[in-house]
C-alpha cells in the first residue's frame, strides 16, 4: 500500500459513546490507532440542551484515525449498531505520513 491509499477519518460524537467507540475501533481490521482528544461544538442546532444554548457550545470528542480508504465505508456501515448515533464525521485525504 502507498501512501496515496491512505486517508483520516474523523469522528466527532457525544463523549457519552466513547468507551464504546474505543472498543469498537480496536476491534475493526485495518485500524493501527487512533488520535482521540476533547473538543468544543459550536453551531446552530436544534438538539442543544438549555445549557447548551446558553453556553454556546456542547462537548465533544473527536478521534482521528488512518486507514486504507477502502476499509473506511466498512466501518462507518457498523458505527450505528456498535456504538450508537449521531456521530459526525469526515473524510480527508492523506498525501504524506512519516516520523521524525
Amino acid at each position: 500500500m502507498n501512501e496515496t491509499d491512505k486517508c483520516m477519518l474523523v469522528l466527532n460524537l457525544t463523549p457519552e459513546l466513547e468507551d464504546s467507540l474505543v472498543d469498537y475501533l480496536l476491534s475493526q481490521p485495518g485500524v493501527e490507532g487512533f488520535t482521540s482528544y476533547p473538543v468544543r461544538g459550536h453551531g446552530d442546532d436544534d438538539s442543544l440542551t438549555v445549557a447548551e444554548q446558553v453556553r454556546g457550545q456542547r462537548k465533544r470528542l473527536q478521534f482521528e484515525l488512518m486507514l486504507p480508504a477502502a476499509a473506511i465505508d466498512a466501518l462507518l456501515e457498523g458505527l450505528a449498531g456498535a456504538v450508537g448515533t449521531g456521530i459526525v464525521f469526515h473524510v480527508q485525504p492523506v498525501l504524506r505520513k512519516g516520523r521524525i
